[in-house]
Parts: C-alpha cells; structure tokens; sequence
C-alpha cells in the first residue's frame, strides 16, 4: 500500500514540476510549433495503454483457454482454434491503435 502511495505522489510531483521546466521562454529565431509536446505525450500514453490492454486480454484468453482444456482435456481440440483466433484479433487491436497513434503523431 505505501508503495502505491510513493508511486502516486512521486507521479504527481514529477507531473506538476514539469510545467515550470517547460515555461521557459522559447528562444530566438525558434518557431514555437504549438500542441506537439502533447500530442507525443498522448500518442505514448495511447500506445502504452494499447499494449497493456491488449497483453491484459491476452494473458486471460490463455488463461481460460488452458482452464477449460485442463477439466475437459477431450475438448482441446475445440478450444485451441477459436483461442488462437481470439489472440489474432486482440493482438490486430493493438496493432491498429498503433499505426493510428502513428499517423497522429506523423501529422505534426
């Protein structure tokens, strides 16, 4: 519990510290290009959040895959191909989501 504590208030005050770090002002004869610190900001918060949802979903197909298979070990055969098919398509979520995140992030 107080490491989750220590994470959260370690994330807060390194989140809050950045805004005075990045207030500085721009120097001469840069352009200031607007928004893009925070759009690569989201595209890896998304892209991060893409691949744990998708190793989340993945880890627990596999999990109720082999359960089901271990207390009926004649229906393997049933089980595997709609579990390998499941994987596919959880796996082509989080591919999509990154081109996606990709082409935000290209559009700078």
């Amino acid at each position: 519990m107080s490491g989750r504590i220590s994470g959260l208030l370690t994330f807060a005050l390194i989140t809050l510290t950045t805004g005075a770090a990045a207030a500085q002002e721009a120097a001469k004869g840069i352009v200031h290009t607007g928004d893009g610190g925070w759009i690569a900001l989201a595209v890896a918060f998304g892209i991060g959040i893409a691949a744990f949802g998708g190793a989340f979903g993945q880890g627990r197909t596999a999990a109720a895959a082999l359960e089901g298979i271990s207390r009926n070990p004649s229906a393997s055969d049933k089980v595997f191909v709609p579990m390998i098919l499941g994987l596919a398509f959880i796996e082509s979520l989080v591919l999509f989501t990154w081109v996606l995140m990709l082409l935000m992030l290209l559009k700078l």
